[in-house]
C-alpha cells in the first residue's frame, strides 16, 4: 500500500510554473500547511512513526512545487535504512536545498537553511530539521504583497 502512495502520479499539465503559484486543492489529496506544533508532538507520542508520515506529505508537497517527482518516500526510505540513516542525512540537506529553488523560482523571500538542517540531522535533531522546513513551506501558502 505504501508503494501504491508512493507511486501515485501527479497532474503535470496544471501544475506551477514560474508566473503562477500552484492551484493546491486541485492536485494534492492533503493540507498543505501544518502545525508544525502538532506535528512535533505526534512524532514525539509515536515514536517517530508520524514523523514517516510527515516525510511522506513534505516530499509531495515539495514534488508539486517542483513541478517533478524529485523525491518518492519509498525509495528513501529504502535507502536510509541500507544506509544506516547516512541518505535521509542526505535528503534532510537535498530537501532544504529545494525549498530554497522553490522560493526563488517564485520569487519569495528566500531563507537558505540548507545548511542549519544538515548540522541539525548530523547531530540527532532531524525532528528540528522537519520543523524549520516546514515553516519555510508553510510560507508558500502565505499571500504577500509583492
Amino acid at each position: 500500500m505504501l508503494v501504491q502512495l508512493v507511486s501515485h502520479t501527479m497532474d503535470t499539465n496544471n501544475m506551477n510554473n514560474s508566473n503562477s503559484l500552484p492551484e493546491w486543492d486541485k492536485h494534492l489529496s492533503t493540507k498543505p500547511r501544518m502545525n508544525i506544533g502538532i506535528a512535533v508532538l505526534l512524532t514525539l507520542i509515536t515514536c517517530g512513526i508520524y514523523g514517516l508520515v510527515w516525510q511522506y506529505k513534505q516530499m509531495k508537497i515539495l514534488n508539486f512545487w517542483l513541478n517533478k517527482r524529485e523525491y518518492t518516500f519509498g525509495m528513501w526510505f529504502l535507502l536510509t535504512i541500507i544506509t544506516c540513516g547516512i541518505y535521509g542525512i542526505y535528503n534532510e540537506y537535498k530537501m532544504a536545498r529545494s525549498i530554497v529553488e522553490i522560493q526563488e523560482q517564485n520569487n519569495l523571500r528566500v531563507h537558505n537553511v540548507a545548511t542549519i538542517c544538515l548540522i541539525l540531522t548530523l547531530i540527532g535533531l532531524s525532528i528540528v530539521s522537519m520543523a524549520i522546513q516546514q515553516s519555510e513551506i508553510n510560507k508558500f501558502y502565505v499571500k504577500t504583497d509583492t
